[in-house]
């Protein structure tokens, strides 16, 4: 399926009120669905593919108290959060200068990072306006949803 008429889909079930969209054609079948408001889009395409297997949490170690102290001091300041899976990129470029530094000012709308996904490179860009505090992902590194990218005070 095309890339964009894919895009086109998922921005069309995030805007509306159904939960739910599937639709087959011979190259494949695309489901999209929505849990709720708060959560992530989740696209799923199969083209005769197996499961993925399933991952069990292990039971945390006893160490994790600390580790959990630490988590609201991390917290302070505002966090760029990545707003798609992907994969996070700091350059625009292989061994390109980084659009950041540790206390580079940035402005809003100003672009921070890349983040590519399906092979689109998508520029991030600062929502807010400060100081960069803290640089959370590698260069390189796979990124979630939501997960925090930057820390701007």
């Amino acid at each position: 399926m095309d890339l964009r008429k894919l895009k086109t889909l998922i921005d069309l079930v995030s805007e509306s009120n159904i939960s739910e969209l599937e639709i087959t054609e011979a190259d494949g079948k695309v489901r999209i669905v929505k849990a709720d408001p708060h959560a992530p889009i989740q696209t799923g395409m199969m083209l005769q593919q197996q499961p993925a297997p399933t991952l069990v949490a292990a039971p945390a170690p006893a160490a994790a108290p600390a580790a959990v102290a630490e988590a609201p001091a991390a917290q302070t300041g505002h966090q760029v959060k990545s707003p798609m899976v992907g994969t996070f990129y700091r350059s625009s470029s292989p061994g390109g200068k980084a659009f950041v530094e540790i206390g580079s000012q940035v402005k809003e709308g100003e672009a921070i990072c890349i983040i590519e996904a399906m092979k689109i490179m998508n520029e991030i860009e600062a929502d807010k306006s400060g100081t960069v505090t803290k640089i959370l992902a590698e260069n390189g590194q796979a990124v979630e949803f939501g997960q925090p990218l930057f820390v701007i005070e």
